[in-house]
């Protein structure tokens, strides 16, 4: 990263199971709360697994403007505006009233990168198009079509287009600089801070609005994904997500977005803004061959690897690993073993296991956690984890938040098709 452009991050936004706002999330995450409940949002009484990380006391309208803007966002797109809205205020930028230009800041210079997931359609918007085009046992598309134009609201598809919320966004800030969306599943996070810290790097931007927003408790994703890789732990669901653990049985589903403000030093400084952290490198690498013949982790190491020696660090000079710790067996091993083979005994801890697997929303809510740990000199333990698994050789903060770490983290995703990301920061 060049000398002259430095990133770094000034503002910290997170609507989570763990709570809504930066510092409500890190007190929650750095004592040990679990965010894991039962399902009660909609009914999950016809489900096999009814738990998971719920956001609980979430309501859009404090944060959605304007409110008839509700009408085209699904609960992710609601979740990402709020974070970004937290992020902002928390970065000390001012939201400029409807019409007006931002008061202190050149909307020309402030972009969007937003990570995202598939977004399933509502049951409830189609249940009546449905049925209109029944005859007994037989669905009758022509009337279905029929149906969706007189029932459906006519912008409906906005609810579900993934690069809507950069697009709300950017509305709601006055944000006229690059925008763009990535979707590629648990490194869509990572991938837009990385694209976002370039974007500035680039000289393209002085302000970028970067994070990522996931919805895995929505009753069609859950439906449509099945429970072959999910936790069966229904005794006390607090429990139930044990990455690393040799008892683990699988991951838990959760909801949630992360935004961070990322700025050039010279932009962060000339405005008297507070620097909570210093991005000194990003990497990401991808495995082709895992879909074919399975995950190996080679993409995870490489981008490990590529990103430490992009910021200039050994693996000494690490304080905490921010790991995937997704908590199924074979992903938690592949991804332990990429992490022992490139970074011995460096402290690991997996965020998941507090809040559950948010899909694209994860990435920058977990590096948040290592954002704010930075600042208070802790690493936050890892929820659930009691009995080491000899084939996951890694280092688990758990029990107790660790002191005395050098103040810099690496921050990684890893997705089963092979992708791998991975982002170093240090603090202040």
């Amino acid at each position: 990263m060049p000398a002259t452009c430095e990133v770094v991050v000034t503002g910290v936004g997170v609507v989570s199971p763990l709570g809504i706002g930066a510092e409500s999330f890190w007190q929650a995450l750095v004592v040990g709360r679990s965010g894991i409940r039962p399902i009660d949002r909609f009914d999950s009484s016809s489900l096999s697994v009814r738990f998971g990380g719920q956001i609980a006391d979430f309501d859009a309208k404090e944060y959605v403007r304007p409110r008839k803007s509700l009408k085209v966002m699904s609960r992710e797109i609601q979740l990402g505006f709020a974070a970004a809205d937290l992020a902002m205020a928390d970065a000390g930028f001012t939201a400029p009233p409807a019409g007006t230009t931002a008061p202190n800041h050149d909307p020309d210079r402030v972009g969007v990168v937003f990570g995202g997931d598939m977004i399933y359609a509502d049951l409830e918007d189609l249940t009546g198009t449905y049925r209109r085009a029944l005859r007994g046992k037989h669905f009758d598309f022509g009337l279905w079509s029929e149906a969706i134009h007189e029932e459906l609201h006519p912008l409906w598809l906005l609810k579900h287009l993934p690069n809507m919320t950069a697009s709300h966004i950017a509305i709601a800030h006055d944000a006229r600089g690059p925008n763009n969306s990535i979707v590629l599943g648990d490194v869509s996070g990572l991938l837009a801070v990385a694209e976002a810290v370039s974007v500035i790097e680039r000289g393209w931007a002085d302000v970028m609005i970067t994070g990522g927003t996931g919805c895995r408790l929505h009753p069609t994703a859950l439906v449509a994904r099945g429970d072959a890789l999910l936790s069966h732990r229904a005794g006390d669901c607090r429990r139930a997500c044990r990455p690393f653990d040799r008892d683990r049985d699988g991951l838990v589903n959760g909801e949630g977005a992360g935004v961070l403000i990322l700025e050039s030093r010279a932009h962060a400084l000339a405005r008297g803004a507070r620097i909570r952290a210093r991005i000194l490198a990003t990497a990401s690498r991808c495995e082709p061959g895992a879909r074919r013949s399975g995950l190996t982790g080679s993409s995870l190491r490489q981008a490990i690897r590529a990103a430490l020696a992009a910021a200039g660090l050994s693996a000494r000079e690490l304080g905490h690993v921010n790991a995937h710790g997704v908590g199924t067996i074979e992903m938690d091993r592949v991804e332990a073993t990429a992490i022992a083979a490139e970074l011995g005994d460096v402290p690991v801890t997996a965020p998941k296991s507090a809040f559950g697997h948010l899909g694209a929303g994860g990435g920058v809510v977990e590096m948040a956690g290592s954002v704010m740990a930075l600042a208070a000199g802790l690493v936050p333990p890892t929820l659930n984890y009691e009995t080491p698994d000899p084939r996951c050789p890694v280092n688990v903060v758990h029990g107790m938040a660790l002191a005395g770490r050098p103040a810099t983290a690496l921050a990684a995703n890893l997705c089963s098709t092979g992708q791998a990301a991975a982002v170093v920061i240090a603090a202040e």
